[in-house]
């Protein structure tokens, strides 16, 4: 790869604005300074440092010393297979959801969906007698990949998405096939009963997200920068055209968030696509 290359491919991941792609980027390096670094302990060290002092731990006694593994959870990954699956979803799911939604709202989406997913496999965890949350971690994206998922799911639930050997499947019913497979994968005997309740409660989130912000109710609202009003004098010939077809998109969105993309009328629809291609 020439520099040229790679030039352009920290651009598309650290530099465009679109989260899904920082998020990625984030990831992948965490998951290769692991896996590098693991080459150079004792065979083990490696995990037993992740799983004792990063993981977010199921135990609330450990809580107020390891608060952060709230956030350094959702960037660590067993092995390529972890990773590769929750990238993958979230570069598709991530970049769906910012064809019709802001930045800011995956921001909190994505988080939120970490945070709930979290707290969700900690409380079964806890209340549940057959579950040792005395010893149990929780590592990966996959409750903020699911709640990304979830929300545009419920956004656009008829969108359709083409998957190899099943041809076109709407999203609803892609979820709704995933949720059932995790309400399974919390059966006892389960491999991975933690992760499955992670990703419920990260579904949750971002159904309940959605809902919210069709009711009125934006819950990323508080990440919007109030404008600083200034009065100058300009005599210069104003271009509006720009403005107006930004207020234009704008409205597009606050319509399909409130009322989904199928209400659009075909000229909101190609407004939008004309947007996109820009």
């Amino acid at each position: 790869m020439n520099n040229n290359g790679f030039k352009e491919i920290i651009n598309r991941l650290f530099r465009s604005g679109n989260p899904a792609m920082l998020y990625i980027g984030i990831n992948v390096i965490v998951f290769l300074v692991f896996g590098v670094g693991s080459l150079f302990l004792p065979k083990g060290l490696g995990d037993e440092f992740v799983y004792q002092y990063l993981a977010f731990p199921a135990d609330i006694a450990k809580w107020p010393v390891r608060f952060y593994t709230l956030v350094t959870y959702a960037f660590l990954h067993k092995d390529l297979f972890h990773i590769l699956f929750n990238l993958l979803w979230l570069y598709w799911m991530g970049n769906l959801f910012l064809d019709f939604l802001k930045a800011r709202q995956f921001q909190v989406v994505y988080w939120g969906g970490a945070v709930i997913g979290a707290l969700t496999f900690a409380l079964i965890y806890n209340v549940s007698p057959q579950l040792n949350a005395g010893g149990a971690t929780l590592i990966g994206a996959s409750a903020a990949v699911m709640a990304i998922f979830s929300a545009i799911a419920t956004l656009i639930p008829n969108y359709s998405i083409r998957l190899l050997l099943f041809g076109d499947v709407r999203l609803k019913y892609l979820l709704l096939v995933y949720v059932l497979i995790d309400v399974i994968g919390i059966s006892p005997g389960s491999a991975n009963i933690g992760g499955n309740l992670a990703h419920l409660g990260g579904a949750l989130f971002g159904f309940v997200y959605i809902k919210l912000l069709q009711n009125g109710t934006d819950l990323s609202s508080f990440l919007i920068k109030k404008p600083k009003l200034k009065v100058v004098k300009n005599n210069a010939p104003q271009k509006k055209t720009t403005v107006t077809n930004q207020a234009e998109i704008d409205a597009i969105l606050d319509k399909i968030s409130k009322s989904g993309y199928d209400q659009l009328t075909t000229k909101e629809k190609q407004i939008l696509f004309d947007a996109s291609k820009n």
